[in-house]
């Protein structure tokens, strides 16, 4: 049993999100090999190597594959697909974004979001907004998977010595083009892989308010910021801050929610933290329900006390 693991990076660094999806194979069982699809990405196969458990590399080296459009890897994907019982992809906007057309192609279901494995034929999936949890069997010869990452622990990224293997391009399909791409930089750590979260919601009252009173704190703890759809749907924050069902999927260490009521969409986006601290002035808020240590008070006076605390 062979298993094809999607590699998820920027031409340049292998994203932590393969090494979860590389966990999930290593659980499934089999030989498990990386595709690592890109432009000048020979640094990203080097990395790849070295994950621990991994047996081959297969490298896509061009042009087109540079700026990792779903339609010209979900070709190459295919193109490569045969021998292979598992194609795995962590459930990150690229993998969402490019496995359904690779599962349509091959013309078998997609499981989205697996958190375990029960056999090579049976996984473990949240529906109804993480509110329960199907067992899914598939039949099908070859099983197209996503993996949330939240799921699964990190492979190692050392100890490993995989055989790294040129693979032939496919055809620049010409579907679609990317025209330009807005990155935000932040001294902070990434949201979906920090391991401390400071959280502000719709308490926060105003973007200068939140800014005001969760900078600070979040600085003392080297932590990522984010926020519940509540706070980016008002304006307080841009998108990417977003944590929940159409935000990010996050499990920190340590997640920090302040003046978050606690709506299903948002706890299903958080609630695999392993300690969820929670500040709110409703004592029936939902977000006490799933909080380790709750705090019914007012947050901007409490906040600054937490932060000249620390």
């Amino acid at each position: 049993m062979s298993l094809l693991v999607i590699a998820e990076h920027d031409n340049a660094v292998l994203k932590t999100a393969t090494l979860n999806a590389v966990t999930a194979a290593a659980k499934i069982g089999g030989e498990i090999h990386i595709l690592v699809a890109g432009a000048a990405c020979g640094a990203v196969a080097e990395q790849a190597a070295k994950v621990a458990g991994v047996s081959k590399v297969k490298v896509a080296d061009a042009a087109h594959y540079g700026d990792q459009t779903a339609e010209n890897l979900a070709a190459l994907i295919v193109a490569n697909a045969s021998g292979y019982t598992h194609i795995i992809a962590p459930a990150t906007s690229n993998g969402k974004n490019t496995l359904p057309r690779v599962a349509a192609l091959l013309d078998v279901a997609q499981i989205s979001e697996i958190i375990s494995v029960v056999d090579a034929d049976t996984f473990v999936r949240p529906i109804y907004a993480g509110n329960a949890l199907a067992t899914v069997k598939s039949s099908d010869a070859t099983k197209v998977i996503t993996v949330r990452t939240t799921g699964f622990d990190a492979a190692a990224n050392s100890g490993g010595s995989a055989a790294v293997e040129a693979l032939a391009a496919g055809a620049d399909l010409g579907q679609s083009k990317l025209l330009g791409r807005e990155l935000t930089k932040s001294a902070r750590p990434e949201l979906g892989a920090a391991k401390i979260i400071v959280s502000g919601g719709r308490g926060m009252g105003s973007g200068e308010n939140y800014h005001k009173v969760l900078e600070p704190l979040a600085d003392k703890l080297g932590a990522a910021m984010g926020a519940s759809r509540a706070a980016v749907d008002a304006g307080f924050v841009p998108n990417d801050y977003q944590v929940g069902q159409t935000g990010k999927i996050v499990a920190p260490q340590l997640y920090i929610a302040i003046g978050i009521s606690g709506a299903i969409q948002h706890l299903a986006g958080m609630k695999d933290s392993k300690v969820i601290v929670a500040i709110n002035k409703d004592p029936d808020a939902p977000i006490f329900q799933v909080a380790d240590y709750g705090l019914v008070a007012d947050l901007f006076t409490v906040v600054p006390e937490l932060t000249a605390a620390l």
